[in-house]
């Protein structure tokens, strides 16, 4: 596999973005592959990092966390960033933080319970050497969550950009 995705890995992918739980003689049936020769691709698509890991998804807001914002942060300088950086993975309100373009010069996802916990985070953030402020957007509703990747679109994303992945159609079809 290395350098090379057929339509049977993408195929693998596209179904694990549908159910991270899905069992391997499911898996097996949905690509039409014996369960060991989906077991060795699974281990494949782990090895070459295409695969970074599973995981689950919770429901924040049943576990009391009401407030989700995204906070727009603007440090003063790259001097800054190492100390930024290990602030931002000492916070657990912090559950992704995005390194980003045009204002300011990070966007953080934040799940927090309350809006006296939000403003003490962020009175915390503002606190940080070289914060010289944020801009916060409270969540009101997600519309959209997409964790599927479609095979149909990395298939051409990789070939208009002329990946080193190739697709062998008919090789697909053997495997």
């Amino acid at each position: 596999m290395s350098g090379h995705l057929d339509l049977i890995d993408l195929k693998i992918i596209e179904s694990l973005g549908e159910n991270g739980r899905v069992r391997l003689s499911e898996l097996a049936e949905v690509v039409g592959l014996s369960i060991p020769s989906v077991s060795e691709r699974l281990d494949k698509l782990q090895k070459n990092g295409i695969i970074k890991g599973f995981s689950m998804e919770v429901d924040e807001r049943q576990l009391g966390f009401d407030i989700h914002a995204f906070v727009r942060v603007r440090i003063d300088s790259s001097k800054h960033y190492k100390s930024f950086m290990e602030h931002v993975m000492k916070e657990d309100e912090i559950m992704e933080c995005f390194s980003v373009t045009g204002e300011g010069s990070h966007i953080l996802k934040v799940m927090t319970h309350n809006t006296a916990s939000l403003e003490q985070f962020l009175s915390r953030i503002q606190s940080w050497p070289g914060v010289l402020g944020t801009n916060t957007s409270f969540v009101l509703s997600q519309l959209k969550k997409n964790k599927k990747i479609s095979a149909e679109i990395v298939r051409s994303n990789l070939q208009d950009r002329q990946v080193l992945i190739t697709f062998d159609e008919k090789k697909s079809r053997r495997s």
